[in-house]
């Protein structure tokens, strides 16, 4: 049996309904008539798409200046583990 990718979409994915003003709902429409997405829909989606893309690299660009900083604890896991 063939499940075309549209159903199988629908079968994955969830609504959120979430409240935004009318600034913000400008700033969908305006996005969409760029071309960033086809609909509201799919703006939101690529925009929770970057924002996690975002914090991914703001997290390890933390990590690699907490490193630089020395907020490093180096050892056996075991024994750091017990002193903390």
């Amino acid at each position: 049996m063939i499940i075309s990718y549209y159903n199988l979409i629908q079968k994955i994915m969830t609504t959120l309904s979430v409240p935004i003003s009318p600034k913000l709902e400008e700033v969908v429409g305006m996005l969409i008539k760029k071309g960033y997405g086809v609909n509201r829909a799919d703006v939101v989606r690529k925009a929770l798409k970057l924002l996690a893309e975002e914090e991914a690299v703001s997290s390890v660009l933390k990590s690699e200046q907490e490193v630089k900083d020395g907020k490093i604890l180096r050892g056996d896991l075991k024994k750091i583990a017990k002193k903390i």
